[in-house]
């Protein structure tokens, strides 16, 4: 957590931590809530986090944002629970850690790299970082 912390100071993020997926598989056994914010299909498609929990940040098709996030969210995480919200690459966990933050949960993290990471020389992603390259469990949809 203080390794999270410190990340958060440094990048001026709004919120408790930014971890890496190992960081994060760390924390998670040890009892903090893993919140996947993708979208039902990529968990259906591309692959999801075995007894994860699942608020969509945004719909597909179209993206439109989920209204009703924060109230889902409520219905699985406590706002003294420590929570981490992980995605395809790290950017809508971002939105999703400042939104439960803004909305009074203590302990909010963004999983960097997501659960595929950045893209490679050939755009592709899984291959340069992220929750599956690390090897963290996962199963494909």
């Amino acid at each position: 957590k203080r390794t999270a912390a410190q990340r958060a100071r440094t990048l001026g993020l709004p919120y408790a931590g930014a971890l890496t997926p190992t960081e994060a598989y760390l924390l998670w056994q040890m009892g903090a809530r893993l919140v996947d914010v993708r979208t039902r299909a990529e968990l259906d498609w591309v692959g999801r986090i075995p007894e994860s929990l699942f608020v969509e940040w945004n719909g597909y098709p179209g993206g439109a944002r989920n209204p009703d996030f924060l109230a889902q969210l409520e219905d699985y995480v406590a706002m003294d629970e420590a929570v981490m919200f992980v995605c395809r690459s790290g950017q809508r966990s971002h939105h999703a850690a400042v939104a439960a933050t803004q909305a009074g949960w203590h302990e909010c993290y963004n999983v960097l790299e997501g659960f595929e990471g950045d893209k490679d020389a050939q755009q592709h992603r899984g291959n340069v970082n992220g929750w599956k390259k690390a090897g963290l469990p996962w199963a494909q949809g």
